[in-house]
């Protein structure tokens, strides 16, 4: 069978390319053979099985006419037929040749079967995803929402993927299947459209906005009072960080909304009041059990490839018109931060009908979802589009009372809506769980024995009933309920001009994105989407009662109703998860958005370079994109540059911050240090002043027992260990603790700058103070990781990513992690950064979250836009595809995008074509 090992066979270097390709292989399989110990033989044509071909000729039933697969050297793919349904065919057998185990997992997952892959190890997991039911969604959305074209196209699509799995055995498929052979007789099965559907679902787990948020307030009730709550939330700062949407326009909120709920009463702004908990200093121990239970259960869902969900991930999109370019034309910019994964959530390819008619609408290039036709973001011969999370808060937790086999609703009892489902195991008995609901959602207190048997203590409230054997918790979530997101994914992919992209977007029920816009007439535009709930009581910042109706949503933002913007005379328009509108806006979109920290970045960056008449050209915005500047840093350098240090070896450390300019290059020792220090400010201030369900595991802190108001010297202290992972442990360092140091900065004598004496430390009751202990510790945590001498430290030997395969590569054994992970590499860039390679503060300074592909179109010249992804086209290790744009992506560089025909026939390496 051809392959595409080498990108070209006719240049040297790609002959040395194949060979160090063959000589890898080849030792790792003799490594391999030597240590499985299953008396198993792994040949170089095993591992090289599953190869796609990319060269000749292949039959594939159900086609109408002959398909060309034109690949570049990079294996990205550019697909010409001459009908949608050819198209899509073909895109589904395509992605399948590369990434059909990616794939399958995928689908295991959003219908809660992983088990079945995997074993008993994720029965848990599969519990918890049967209970949020998407797979059983999105056969309802299929059924019922979706157009008939969309499922057309999604019928297409499987038929393709199909085409591809006939006659295959699992190792022909991939390497992944060969290593599960060892354990499991597992073989795949046909793709179905519903599988596609429920990608979606995955997608908007991952960006369902401040449900982790809306726990955490919960938990932090235990410890903290409502004036300190509020401090971690601090207020959006308007007058600094300029929200999306400012010259643009809402249409007037429509009679339908008017005096249902009190939407035009609810603030824009951060803090948590306005539930059912509000006012209470601590909360009841039943609720703390709970909602630290359901923190550990979402911290055990696998990530879909677009998280970990929380305040600190976002994404950068940024649009400049053709006053501020250097072509005339608008160039555009998205780069989405994501959880990073092997293969990158992304597959780039193109998607063209030789000649465009009502028979075959599409000419589009950009970035898809493997299991999933269309393209999601990108471009087509009129216009170019982006994406970054709006945040919107279309998740509420409810507590749940419950009377015999019901639950209280409005004084009644009412029956839950149940059904029985059964978990198949791989190498084991299947297992059925009882799924339940209330009115509000699916009880996901039933996924943990912990959470359905909580304490018979404390009430939420004086007018809450009895705790009995304690309340359930629900979930409420947009995505629960039938949509149309499929058909907006063609909309968008077929649109001419601004008008048709609103159209489309107003499809895009979930996940609620910012949509950007930019067109080749040289227009430019943003546009809101998205279902998002009116609540009538509570804000949606605490988990609601769930037996009284006044806290249920009254309808959904009308869509007229959502922001937009056109053409704004500054001649730009930037989207980084910042506020999208102004606090006058009469609906309340979320309670949580990014601080705009990086948002204001890009924006300075653009207005610098306009600045008297200056030009924007597509290499300045890859610049920008690469950003690393730390805004954390020029707000604290300057204090902790004054502070006297009497330790000589801290002093050291101090020194490098002198001349400093705050980029976060991974050369830096001054990037290393800084972030060390910015660590244990937080640690110090806010971190060990959290429940312990909040602190990163391991983390043990003798602390005054919860509800203590006695004086410190009276209270027994108690041993207390944290218990989060450390992707969502808090304070997390991202841009909502820059505001909260920033609001206490100036006030040297603020409680929270008090921390207590330990064996090795003094107490410190002022800013200065805790800043020079933060020193200390700093200096001393980076000898113990970098080494004593403070010039051979660098950010990158601290701040390093490893690729890891989603699946085998995390779970499975060490060799054959060592087979499918690439890495340690080393970043620069940082939280809340514009490049955001981000990192938990609480929990070390490891790379969680990047920007997963990076893109610049120029409305000018199509053929002249640029692109990266963060791995490669191929899921198969050893591929010659697998990570082979990772280098250029970590150095910021961007490849050549073709898109005309004539720029695709010159890039193209390999051909393949697909026939009747």
């Amino acid at each position: 069978m051809p392959s595409n090992t080498t990108a070209s066979s006719g240049h040297k270097s790609g002959k040395k390319k194949g060979r160090r390709a063959r000589l890898i292989v080849i030792v790792l399989v003799l490594a391999i053979v030597a240590g499985i110990g299953y008396g198993a033989y792994w040949s170089v044509s095993t591992v090289r099985a599953s190869f796609p071909q990319t060269k000749g000729t292949i039959k594939l039933d159900g086609l109408s006419g002959p398909v060309d697969v034109k690949r570049d050297g990079n294996g990205i793919p550019q697909i010409y037929a001459e009908s949608d349904a050819d198209l899509f065919m073909a895109q589904g057998f395509v992605q399948a040749q590369d990434r059909f185990w990616e794939m399958d997992v995928r689908r295991h997952m959003t219908s809660g079967r992983l088990s079945e892959m995997f074993g008993k190890g994720q029965v848990k997991t599969d519990e918890f995803l049967r209970t949020l039911g998407w797979h059983r969604v999105a056969q309802k959305e299929y059924d019922t929402k979706l157009s008939p074209a969309t499922k057309k196209y999604l019928q297409a699509y499987s038929k393709g993927v199909n085409a591809y799995l006939k006659d295959k055995s699992g190792k022909d498929i991939s390497l992944e299947y060969a290593a599960l052979g060892f354990t499991n007789d597992y073989e795949p099965q046909e793709w179905t459209p519903v599988d596609s559907v429920a990608w979606l679902k995955a997608m908007a787990w991952d960006l369902r906005g401040n449900m982790q948020d809306e726990i955490d307030r919960s938990l932090m009730t235990s410890r903290l009072g409502p004036s300190q709550i509020k401090d971690l939330y601090p207020e959006y700062p308007y007058a600094r960080n300029k929200p999306i949407v400012q010259e643009g326009a809402y249409n007037s909120v429509t009679k339908e909304y008017e005096g249902k709920g009190s939407a035009n009463s609810q603030s824009q702004t951060g803090g948590a009041a306005g539930t059912g908990l509000a006012g209470n200093a601590q909360a009841p121990d039943g609720l703390q059990s709970q909602m630290s239970g359901l923190s550990d259960i979402l911290d055990s869902v696998p990530d879909a490839g677009l998280g970990p969900n929380g305040n600190g991930i976002g994404s950068n999109s940024w649009v400049v018109s053709g006053d501020h370019t250097i072509s005339g034309k608008p160039l555009l910019a998205n780069d989405p931060h994501l959880s990073p994964q092997l293969p990158s959530v992304w597959y780039q390819m193109g998607l063209h009908c030789r000649s465009v008619s009502k028979d075959c609408q599409y000419d589009v290039s950009g970035y898809t979802f493997a299991g999933m036709p269309g393209v999601v973001i990108g471009h087509n011969k009129q216009i170019a589009w982006g994406m970054t999370n709006l945040g919107a808060d279309v998740t509420d937790l409810y507590l749940e009372k419950f009377e015999g086999d019901g639950y209280e609703y409005d004084d009644k009892v009412l029956p839950f809506k149940s059904r029985v489902e059964t978990i198949k195991v791989a190498g084991g008995k299947s297992k059925k769980i009882t799924v339940r609901e209330t009115g509000n959602g699916p009880l996901l207190s039933d996924r943990d024995d912990e959470l359905v048997k909580v304490g018979k203590k404390a009430t939420v409230d004086s007018a809450a009933p009895d705790r009995g054997d304690g309340y359930g918790v629900s979930l409420r979530w947009t995505a629960l309920q039938p949509g149309k997101s499929m058909d907006a994914v063609f909309e968008l992919n077929k649109a001419k001009d601004f008008s048709d992209f609103r159209k489309a977007a107003s499809s895009f029920e979930v996940p609620s994105q910012n949509l950007i816009y930019a067109d080749t007439k040289g227009h430019i535009g943003y546009q809101a989407p998205g279902k998002i709930p009116v609540r009538g009581k509570g804000d949606g910042a605490l988990p609601a009662p769930g037996w009284d109706s006044d806290y249920r949503w009254t309808g959904y933002i009308p869509q007229a109703a959502l922001p937009y913007e056109y053409d704004p005379k500054r001649g730009y328009i930037v989207t980084a998860n910042q506020a999208v509108i102004d606090d006058k806006y009469p609906y309340k979109l979320t309670s949580d958005w990014g601080y705009g920290a990086r948002s204001q970045r890009i924006t300075d960056l653009i207005q610098s370079k306009i600045k008297n008449g200056g030009k924007v050209s597509t290499e300045d915005m890859r610049t920008m994109q690469m950003d690393n500047s730390s805004e954390i840093a020029k707000l604290l350098v300057p204090k902790l540059l004054k502070i006297d240090v009497k330790d000589s070896y801290v002093r050291e450390a101090q020194k490098l911050l002198e001349g400093w300019d705050y980029t976060q290059d991974a050369d830096s020792a001054a990037a290393a240090y800084f972030n060390s220090v910015w660590r244990n400010i937080l640690k110090l201030s806010i971190g060990n002043k959290l429940p312990k369900e909040l602190r990163v595991k391991g983390q043990c802190l003798s602390v005054e027992p919860a509800g203590n108001t006695g004086p410190a010297d009276e209270a027994e202290p108690v041993r207390e260990c944290g218990q989060r992972d450390s992707e969502t442990a808090q304070p997390d360092g991202g841009d909502r603790y820059y505001e909260v140091i920033r609001s206490i900065l100036d006030d040297e004598d603020n409680d929270w700058w008090k921390s207590p004496k330990t064996r090795t430390d003094a107490e410190t009751k002022t800013r200065d103070q805790l800043f020079g202990r933060a020193m200390e510790d700093a200096r001393w945590d980076l000898t113990a990781k970098l080494g004593k001498d403070v010039d051979t430290w660098s950010w990158g030997r601290l701040h390093r990513l490893t690729l890891k395969n989603q699946t085998l590569g995390v779970e499975g054994p060490g060799w054959l992690q060592f087979m499918l992970n690439r890495g340690p590499f080393k970043l620069g860039g940082g939280e809340a950064a514009v490049n955001a390679t981000g990192w938990n503060a609480a929990g070390g300074y490891g790379v969680q979250w990047v920007p997963s592909m990076r893109m610049v179109v120029n409305l000018d010249d199509l053929d002249k836009s640029k692109w990266i992804n963060l791995t490669g086209a191929s899921g198969h290790a050893y591929n010659a595809h697998y990570t082979d744009q990772t280098s250029k992506w970590v150095k910021g560089e961007l490849l050549p995008w073709s898109f005309s025909e004539n720029a695709v026939k010159k890039s193209t390496n390999d051909t393949l074509v697909l026939r009747p």
